[in-house]
């Protein structure tokens, strides 16, 4: 939506079962978005067929790699789940080579690629900064194979890049809250809003919570493909609120929901540092207020409150 924004014409990936004939997946989300008659193109693409991007990137001047494998539910091995996010951001890599137009390649990165590490317990993390994925596996974190696979992807990437002269930067947003297009309500909302959604097995109990706009996220992705001198990692994260900060600011601003209370907190206290990427100009437009506010409108809206 943001790149038609900006006048760009558009091929988007949307996974092959999404677009055939017997599918309920509705994307008219994406096609009625204005501009997307004239300068949005959908086209099937699979993470298990890397070559399957090929048409999607080939004739194109930037590519944007979002998306990652998740399996929360333990049905794949870490091993397996990395070593498909590798072949396929890899086999993506190798189709903007192929391609010969690609100037720039923004790879999505996650703030579970440089928070956990056995440090001490108040660190601020920067770009140099990596998940030890060792202390990860004998931490037992939730999600420990998305923080490891997603840490292995992006080290990978950047390695390739390097190797082959690849321009690619890397984007590491914290909690993405806010609005959204899509018909469900994404993870990232579900976990930023837990504690108003009732959901108790997804309230986050580290001290500390980063949360960043949705709009402030792409709107980094673009400014970052944009922005000459662009470099490397840059993390993403607009405000950082304490846990028990947020649930009285959450008690405060919405007397209408009964909010869970935390009962237990990491001890860990974790502060991002977007030093790196205010420095090149780009502001956030976003605070928490309107963060939440959007976020609860929309889930409003389409029906989830």
């Amino acid at each position: 939506m943001k790149l038609l924004q900006h006048g760009y014409s558009v091929n988007t990936t949307i996974r092959p079962q999404s677009l055939s004939s017997g599918s309920k997946k509705d994307i008219s989300y994406l096609k009625n978005l204005p501009g997307a008659q004239e300068r949005l193109q959908v086209f099937p693409a699979d993470l298990e067929n890397p070559d399957s991007f090929e048409a999607a990137i080939e004739g194109c001047i930037g590519v944007f790699h979002l998306a990652h494998p998740i399996d929360f539910q333990g049905k794949e091995t870490e091993e397996m789940i990395t070593n498909k996010s590798i072949r396929a951001t890899l086999g993506i890599l190798e189709a903007c080579l192929k391609a010969k137009t690609v100037k720039r390649v923004v790879y999505t990165s996650s703030a579970f690629t440089v928070m956990f590490n056995n440090e001490g317990p108040d660190i601020v993390v920067d770009e140099n900064s990596w998940t030890d994925v060792d202390y990860v596996r004998n931490a037992n974190y939730f999600g420990a194979s998305y923080s490891i696979s997603k840490t292995l992807t992006e080290r990978a990437a950047l390695e390739f890049a390097e190797k082959h002269s690849l321009d690619l930067v890397s984007v590491i947003p914290t909690w993405i809250n806010g609005p959204f297009i899509c018909p469900s309500i994404p993870g990232s909302v579900t976990g930023s809003l837990a504690m108003i959604l009732g959901k108790e097995n997804q309230v986050q109990y580290f001290k500390s919570n980063p949360f960043v706009h949705i709009d402030d996220v792409a709107s980094a992705h673009i400014f970052l493909f944009e922005y000459p001198e662009a470099k490397g990692r840059y993390i993403c994260c607009a405000v950082e609120i304490t846990m028990d900060k947020l649930y009285e600011f959450l008690c405060a601003r919405y007397p209408e929901f009964k909010i869970l209370s935390p009962e237990s907190l990491d001890d860990k206290t974790v502060k991002f540092s977007s030093k790196k990427l205010l420095d090149t100009g780009f502001r956030y437009k976003y605070g928490l207020g309107e963060i939440f506010d959007q976020a609860i409108e929309c889930c409003r809206q389409k029906g989830f409150l």
